[in-house]
C-alpha cells in the first residue's frame, strides 16, 4: 500500500477526492502525528507553564514557611499544655521553706502557699534540734 493518497489535491478537494474513491467510511482511532511547527509550539507552551508551575510553588513555599512559622509556637505550647494535663501538674522551681519533723525524723519543703511540695527522710546528723532564740531576750530578764 502508498504511505500517501491524493497529495496532488489540496483541503476539502482531498477529502472529496477519498470520499469518492474508497469503499465505506469507518470510524477508527489512531495516533495522529504532529507538524515540525505543532511540536515547536507545543514546546514552547511546556516552557511557559513549567515556567508558571515553578513561579506557584515558589509563593507555596512561602506561604507555608508562613503558616509553618505560625504554628510552631503554638504546637509547642500544646505539647506543653498536653503533658501537663497528663501529668495532672506543672513543674515549678521556686524558693521553698524547709521545717524539720523530729517526731517523724522527716524535712519537709512547703512553697509559698503552704503546702507540702516534698519531703525527705532525715540524715543522722539532721536528728539535732536547733534552738531558736530572740536576740532581745537573754533568759536573765524573765
Amino acid at each position: 500500500m502508498e504511505k500517501t493518497l491524493g497529495q496532488e489535491y489540496a483541503g476539502e478537494n482531498r477529502v472529496q477526492f477519498l470520499k469518492d474513491n474508497c469503499e465505506k467510511i469507518e470510524q477508527k482511532g489512531y495516533m495522529k502525528r504532529f507538524t515540525q511547527e505543532e511540536i515547536e509550539a507545543m514546546k514552547t507552551e511546556l516552557s511557559e507553564v513549567s515556567i508558571e508551575i515553578n513561579d506557584i510553588e515558589e509563593e507555596k513555599k512561602a506561604a507555608n514557611k508562613g503558616f509553618k512559622d505560625l504554628l510552631d509556637p503554638l504546637q509547642e505550647q500544646k505539647v506543653e499544655i498536653l503533658q501537663n494535663l497528663k501529668k495532672k501538674a506543672v513543674y515549678k522551681e521556686e524558693g521553698c521553706f524547709k521545717f524539720s519533723d523530729f517526731t517523724t525524723r522527716e524535712i519537709g519543703f512547703y512553697n509559698t502557699e503552704g503546702l507540702l511540695v516534698d519531703s525527705i527522710p532525715m540524715r543522722p546528723d539532721e536528728y539535732q534540734m536547733t534552738i531558736k532564740m530572740d536576740m532581745g531576750m537573754t533568759g536573765t530578764h524573765n
